[in-house]
Formats: C-alpha cells, sequence, structure tokens
C-alpha cells in the first residue's frame, strides 16, 4: 500500500503542476481586475516584477517541481497538508468541514445496498425466470441505466414541490428550525431531506450488485455439493442458506473495496443537485480555482481510502472463504 501511495502522490503532483495556470495566476488575474475596476491604475501593469516573484516565493513556487513535491511529503508525514490558498485555512479543516457528510451519505448507502441488494439477488435466483424476476430486473435495470444527478432531478421535479407533489424538500440536509426540534423530529426531519439524495447515491451499485448476487446463486446451486446435499436429505432452504449462500458472496465481496470511496463516485453532480456541501463539490471548486494544496489533499485521502477498502475486501474474503490465503 505504501509504495502505490507514493506512486499515486507523485502522478498526480506531476499534473497538477503541469495544468494551465495556477494559484499564482489566479491572484495576479483578481489583482489586475480590481485595479481594472478601481479606474486608477493600468490593469496590465497592477504588478511588478518584484511582486509577482514574491508572490511566487509566499506560495513556494520559486523552487523546482521535485522539491516541492519532497516538502509536500515531508509535510504530509507529519500529518500537515498545507494551507488551502481559497480559504486561507489549513487543508485539513476545510477537508473535516465537510468529510463527514460525504462519509454519511457513502456508508448509508453502501451499507443499505448490500442490505437490501444481497436477499433480493438471492430471491430472484431462487425464482428465476418467474414474473417477480422479470419485472424486478426491468425496474433494477431501468434504474440502472439513469444517472443519480438525473434521476434526482426527476425526483425534485416530481416529489420536491414542482407541479406535481411536494412530499420532499428541495434540497440541504436540515431544515431551518432545526435547532427547536426535539429528538425524535431532528431524526425525522433528517429522514426527510436525506431519503432522495440516498437514493440517488445507491441506483448506480443496486442493479449493478443485485445482479451479480443473482447469478453468483444460480452458479453455486447448479454445483455438485448442492446436488449432494439435497440427496442426502436436506432440504433446500437449509442447503441454500448453510451452503450456497456463503460461496456466493466471494464475488460480492470484491465490490466491498468500494466501501470509502462511494463517497467519491459521482458525488459532485448529485450534491450539486440536492445543495449539498460535501467531498465531491469540494474537489470542483478546488479544480476550478487552481487550489492544489486542497486537490493533493483530497486525492490522498480517497487513494488512502481506496487501498484500505482493497484491504478491507481481502479480509472478507479469508472470512466468507477460510480456503482463500494472503501469503
Amino acid at each position: 500500500m505504501i509504495p502505490t501511495l507514493l506512486g499515486i502522490t507523485v502522478l498526480c503532483f506531476a499534473i497538477t503542476q503541469l495544468i494551465p495556470g495556477g494559484p499564482v495566476e489566479e491572484l495576479i488575474s483578481r489583482t489586475k481586475a480590481a485595479a481594472a475596476q478601481s479606474g486608477g491604475l493600468d490593469a496590465s501593469r497592477s504588478l511588478s516584477p518584484e511582486q509577482i516573484e514574491a508572490i511566487k516565493v509566499h506560495y513556494g513556487f520559486d523552487k523546482p517541481v521535485w522539491k516541492r513535491y519532497v516538502l509536500w511529503l515531508g509535510q504530509v508525514v507529519r500529518l500537515d497538508l498545507g494551507e488551502s490558498f481559497t480559504y486561507g485555512e489549513p487543508v485539513w479543516d476545510v477537508i473535516k468541514s465537510r468529510f463527514p457528510i460525504s462519509l454519511f451519505f457513502g456508508l448509508t448507502s453502501f451499507f443499505l445496498s448490500y442490505l437490501i441488494c444481497i436477499p433480493l439477488g438471492m430471491i430472484k435466483a431462487v425464482r428465476h425466470g418467474s414474473r417477480f424476476d422479470t419485472w424486478s430486473s426491468v425496474a433494477i435495470f431501468s434504474g440502472y441505466i439513469m444517472p443519480g444527478y438525473a434521476l434526482g432531478i426527476l425526483l425534485l421535479v416530481f416529489l420536491g414541490g414542482g407541479s406535481y407533489l411536494d412530499w420532499f424538500p428541495l434540497g440541504g440536509l436540515v431544515s431551518e428550525n432545526f435547532a427547536y426540534l426535539n429528538w425524535w423530529q431532528k431524526i425525522g426531519d433528517l429522514a426527510h431531506h436525506l431519503a432522495l439524495p440516498l437514493l440517488c447515491y445507491m441506483i448506480g451499485e443496486f442493479a449493478f450488485l443485485t445482479q451479480l448476487m443473482k447469478n453468483s446463486v444460480l452458479e453455486e446451486l447448479g454445483r455438485d455439493y448442492m446436488r449432494t446435499a439435497l440427496a442426502k436429505g436436506m432440504s433446500f432452504r437449509q442447503a441454500l442458506w448453510q451452503h450456497a449462500l456463503r460461496n456466493a458472496l466471494v464475488p460480492i465481496a470484491t465490490r466491498a473495496s468500494e466501501i470509502f470511496t462511494l463517497m467519491f463516485a459521482g458525488a459532485l453532480l448529485i450534491e450539486k443537485v440536492f445543495d449539498i456541501d460535501g467531498m465531491g463539490l469540494l474537489y470542483y471548486n478546488a479544480m476550478i480555482g487552481r487550489d492544489y494544496n486542497v486537490v493533493l489533499g483530497i486525492i490522498l485521502l480517497s487513494s488512502l481510502l481506496a487501498l484500505l477498502g482493497r484491504l478491507f475486501a481481502d479480509i472478507l474474503y479469508t472470512w466468507v472463504d477460510p480456503r482463500i490465503q494472503f501469503k
């Protein structure tokens, strides 16, 4: 994990330095624009070469790329991601203010997807070819072909007080009077605001996981050990739960590696639709504003979580199937 993470940081750091523009150019352009609006200074001469060089020194851009990377990596080892050029705050503080929101949506949608898709896939496998299997597949794949943000727009139009039903709020996480509600009312208000965004977060993985679980169970039902178990007098339900289910979960465990990265995948547009200030929107704004420290901090965090997710999936392998060993 450590050399992989280092390789990711080297590549991403180099790419960010090659992107046209930067915090220095952003500050220079803002200064020139302010000078032009004031009318008292020539916009093209609002900053002297000495001032521009001082700005570069302030941001550390007077050093070569490799030296800037070594200095940045040294800060990271000390758990210091530097200071945001845009917000003027430590990158950790900027990320921490938005990370819990994305973490909540990512983990909640992950666990809800698995809690629904595993039993649903099993039922579809047992009732393969039935009317329930057919119609549920139509419904699942109808949702799968629609991106989460597009579904969010439709849900707000039809259920968010547009020309149709006014069942859900248009956006945000809580109501304006949230602080004055009692404990149960706060839970209800939070659930009311989270229902539609969670559905949009889940829709991308839902169809894939359900179909993967169904195909995996169907494959296990055709194995010799299942026929042997049934021939020895074991009921179908017992053979399904005691033998087929555990083996069918092995492919599902591969998707568990995404448990920590779902908060970044496709989150930007969903957060934009529902007015949620999370990690996706922060990353987008940092890229637009060339806030390299925030960009690199988010890349480092997401890469680390992705690697931890793969480690988590490997541990699940050994739990689901003890025959699997990593040496």
